[in-house]
């Protein structure tokens, strides 16, 4: 990943861990950002994903998948929820200190691990309760969207509630 990217992430982690540093993240976001970019494929192929990132976002959609139903039938406790805000989180910060992808992968990249970030943000509660299971199904869908965006041998969507 690129410097950007990886202080960008570690920002939006640090922002979970302490929600009283939200206006510093923000200012910064909008200083470099002005706003998130929308996904594109490279000249119409899937972009070249590295191990570091398989094995991450591997792990987000097992989470995901084990969450996604226990939240949609209303069954998922405080407890569930905050494991796979966890889980997703743990993964995000191995992927941004192991990655190596070049700038404009790193780019798409970016706004699916935004997404991620802000469902595990969601599903922890930081939102208020009623927004937990819609943050497993944001990580879920920002993992479909991965999977349509990056090179991934033998990656599956997520069937996700109606």
């Amino acid at each position: 990943m690129t410097r950007f990217t990886a202080l960008m992430l570690s920002a939006a982690i640090t922002v979970l861990a302490n929600p009283l540093s939200a206006t510093a993240a923000d200012s910064h976001d909008a200083h470099h950002a002005g706003g998130s970019h929308a996904l594109q494929l490279n000249a119409g192929k899937k972009w070249h994903s590295d191990a570091p990132l398989r094995q991450g976002m591997n792990a987000i959609r097992g989470a995901a998948a084990q969450a996604l139903p226990k939240a949609h039938t209303g069954k998922a406790s405080r407890a569930d929820y905050d494991a796979f805000g966890d889980t997703v989180i743990a993964q995000v910060s191995y992927m941004v200190e192991n990655c190596k992808l070049p700038a404009q992968a790193d780019a798409q990249l970016h706004t699916i691990l935004a997404d991620v970030v802000a469902g595990a943000e969601a599903a922890q509660g930081k939102h208020g309760d009623a927004q937990r299971a819609a943050g497993v199904v944001q990580v879920a869908k920002a993992s479909n969207a991965y999977g349509h965006y990056f090179e991934h041998k033998g990656w599956k969507s997520l069937k996700l509630p109606h």
